[in-house]
C-alpha cells in the first residue's frame, strides 16, 4: 500500500499500536496537535491501518478549491460560530450507523491551550463507545495507539488517564501543547 511505504519508508515513521480491528464504534483522540503537519501523519497512518476512520474540521477547510479533498479523505465541515448541540448531532450518528469511527482533536486547534475541550468525552459517553488514544510522537517519528478506553463516572479520573498518555509525547511543536 502506497500510505504504509510513504509512512514509514519515506517519511521514517513508525505504527505502536493497532487499531480495535474487532470494534466498529469508537472516538479516537488525536494530540498533541501542534502542527499542520499531523493532519498528513495521521491520514498516512490511518491509511497505513486500512482502518476507516472520520474527522470533522473547521468548515473553511471545505471550501473551493480544495474542500473536495477533505471529503474525499472522510472528512465533514462544523460552522464553529453557530452554537448548536454538535454532541447530540454526533451521538445520533454513532447510534445511526452500524460502523462509525470518528477522530477529534481534544485540544480544538493547534494553538496551545490550558485545558482540552470535552465534546470528544461526552459524544464517547453519549454513543457508549470507548475512546482510543492517537499520539503524534514527533521525537520519536511514531504514531502511538492505546487499547480502547471506557468511559466511567469520574470524568476527572477519565481524564487523568487520558493526560497520563499524553504525558511525555512530544509534538511537532512541543512549546504548543
Amino acid at each position: 500500500m502506497i500510505s504504509k511505504f510513504i509512512y514509514t519508508k519515506v517519511l521514517g515513521w513508525k505504527l505502536t499500536g493497532n487499531f480495535p480491528a474487532e470494534l466498529k464504534k469508537y472516538v479516537v483522540i488525536g494530540a498533541p496537535h501542534t502542527s499542520w503537519k499531523d493532519f498528513p501523519i495521521a491520514i498516512l497512518a490511518r491509511n497505513s491501518w486500512g482502518v476507516k476512520i472520520n474527522f470533522i474540521a473547521k468548515k473553511s477547510l471545505f471550501d473551493p478549491p480544495f474542500g473536495f479533498i477533505f471529503r474525499w479523505l472522510g472528512g465533514a465541515p462544523v460552522d464553529r460560530s453557530k452554537s448548536n448541540n454538535r454532541v447530540d448531532a454526533i451521538v445520533d450518528v454513532f447510534n445511526n450507523k452500524e460502523e462509525f469511527r470518528l477522530a477529534l482533536s481534544p485540544e480544538g486547534t493547534r494553538k496551545k491551550v490550558d485545558k482540552w475541550k470535552t465534546g470528544f468525552y461526552y459524544i464517547a459517553k453519549g454513543a457508549n463507545v470507548p475512546i482510543v488514544m492517537f499520539a503524534f510522537d514527533f521525537e520519536n517519528k511514531q504514531i502511538v495507539l492505546s487499547e480502547p478506553y471506557y468511559t466511567t463516572n469520574d470524568q476527572e479520573g477519565d481524564f487523568k488517564v487520558f493526560y497520563e498518555f499524553y504525558k511525555d509525547v512530544k509534538g511537532a511543536n512541543p512549546d504548543q501543547f
